[in-house]
């Protein structure tokens, strides 16, 4: 029986960014999808059939890699997602269309209706799918995304209505009670579908909402799912409840009495009575199909598959995550769990192991080593790069610092790679390194952006850089796992970090002293 180098479960976006990959890397792959077609999730979820990523079409910008900043959902290597759909906010069917058409387009190989019930590893990895045929490969990526419902324990919750189940016909709901236990955007987006029908709606969960524009985590509150905290403040009847929902009890009469323990007045409990109770409680990795020798240890309340730097399992080595399965190394923290997050991230995961496997080498391009010439290599980056900008404080790039005043860019590392990296000679001969990446602020997920009493640096105060909330570039020195210098580059408006006395003197001012010789390396 042949085997594969690369096996790739899941034809979804990460599925084909991966297969794109390896396709013009020239390796022996395939991927296996259960759907009929690509991007079979997309045919079903999100459930009331809108997209909350952007699809801006006019952004002032003729470079495309600037036009990613702006476009969340474009695949790297493929046709920009604005020919399919004008609309800000795309339906899911565009993007089932859009899967579709890439695949085709690149002449990926894929195996549709190809469902996976068994994976072992007696030496290579074996897969067995519905039909008893074995794919047999040396490295398996599973592109699968979160896949089942995650289900919390709480008695009775096997009575209520999921997520991925429930009607989204608002009209079978008119005059009901209706509780939504979770506060993710699956919750809002059907709490907002159904306000125009339901008498009451309460939406509960143990954690306060979070709101997306100041997190800048994607996965809290969006404002296109929000209009019912309108409803809320504004008395028309809907609540939201801080707390935590400790019993399902359903009724004779098919209606629900609710135990809740409110988080805001010391426990109080309270029962109520609703005629609906739907969980919204989000997503988990799906485990069961691998068998106990090659089963990934699972982290996050057993939700995702615990990895490595690399996106590799910790405890079976050679399987490998993609897509949004890959956040669980910056969980809530960055863009890792939406496209335009992880095309970068897998692109990453296919770097490295061209590195490991193929011999292929970083990225990367010789530089003079000087501060000038090092100072505008990173002032053209920052400038306009897409990966750095969507994986804010994850993805950065790196030069790396020879003793003898050499330097090397490299583009795009994962930043807790990088010591990896350089112990496993992936980046050459390192004296001292500098990480370069775009970060928000220290505590801006804790300022409310819109208050103008709260602090904000001038473009021009560069004294002061270190205080910026904003988004902005940071450079930070490393000599092995020790950092010894950092630089922050002061905010801009509009993102142009071009100014020669808030921005490039400073900048060349702290590298004189970063290239300097080994022994006057502070």
């Amino acid at each position: 029986m042949s085997e594969l180098d690369y096996l790739v479960i899941g034809a979804g976006p990460a599925g084909l960014q991966m297969g794109h990959h390896l396709q013009q890397a020239g390796r022996d792959y395939l991927i296996v999808e259960a759907g009929p077609a690509a991007g079979t999730f997309f045919s079903r979820f999100p459930r009331h059939r809108q997209l909350i990523s952007i699809n801006k079409m006019h952004t002032g910008w003729d470079d495309p890699e600037l036009n990613l900043r702006m476009d969340w959902n474009t695949l790297l290597g493929g046709r920009p997602f604005k020919e399919y759909t004008q609309r800000f906010f795309p339906a899911a069917d565009d993007m089932v269309r859009y899967l579709g058409d890439f695949a085709a387009a690149q002449g990926l190989s894929v195996r549709y209706d190809t469902r996976i019930e068994r994976i072992s590893r007696p030496d290579v990895f074996e897969a067995v799918d519905q039909h008893g045929n074995v794919l047999r490969a040396h490295r398996l990526i599973v592109a699968t995304g979160v896949s089942k419902p995650y289900i919390p324990e709480i008695p009775g919750i096997e009575t209520a209505e999921l997520y991925t189940e429930m009607p989204v016909d608002p009209t079978e709901f008119t005059n009901q009670r209706v509780l939504i236990i979770g506060k993710g955007n699956s919750a809002f987006e059907t709490a907002d579908n159904l306000i125009e029908h339901a008498a009451v709606i309460h939406v509960a969960g143990p954690h306060s909402i979070r709101m997306a524009w100041q997190t800048h985590f994607l996965g809290h509150l969006r404002a296109v799912n929000n209009n019912f905290l309108d409803t809320y403040q504004l008395k028309s009847q809907n609540a939201i409840l801080d707390g935590n929902v400790v019993d399902i009890a359903r009724q004779p009469d098919s209606s629900y009495l609710v135990t809740v323990s409110f988080s805001r007045v010391n426990e109080v409990t309270k029962d109520i009575r609703y005629d609906r109770v739907l969980a919204a409680t989000g997503f988990r990795f799906d485990a069961s199909i691998f068998a106990p020798e090659c089963r990934p240890e699972l982290k996050i309340n057993d939700r995702f598959p615990a990895q490595t730097s690399a996106w590799e399992s910790i405890n079976v080595p050679g399987l490998y995550f993609a897509g949004t399965l890959m956040q669980e190394r910056d969980f809530k923290k960055s863009t890792s769990a939406f496209i335009h997050g992880f095309r970068y991230r897998t692109r990453a995961l296919h770097r490295i192991l061209e590195q490991r496997h193929h011999a292929r080498t970083w990225p990367h391009r010789a530089l003079a080593g000087t501060s000038a010439e090092v100072g505008e290599a990173i002032l053209a980056r920052v400038n306009r790069t897409s990966a750095l900008w969507q994986l804010f404080g994850f993805l950065g790039d790196v030069v790396t610092l020879s003793a003898d005043g050499s330097a090397r860019y490299w583009d795009e590392l994962p930043v807790d790679f990088v010591p990896d990296a350089i112990a496993a000679g992936y980046l050459g001969e390192v004296d001292t390194y500098l990480a370069i990446t775009l970060e928000y602020g220290k505590d801006h997920d804790r300022l409310d952006p819109f208050d103008i009493n709260a602090r904000r640096i001038a473009q021009s105060d560069a004294e002061h850089a270190l205080d910026g909330r904003y988004l902005h570039p940071v450079l930070r020195q490393y000599r092995g796992d020790r950092q010894i210098a950092e630089h922050h580059i002061t905010e801009n408006l509009e993102n142009e970090w071009t100014d020669e006395a808030a921005h490039r003197t400073p900048l060349l001012d702290f590298l004189e002293s970063a290239l300097r010789s080994p022994e006057l390396t502070p």
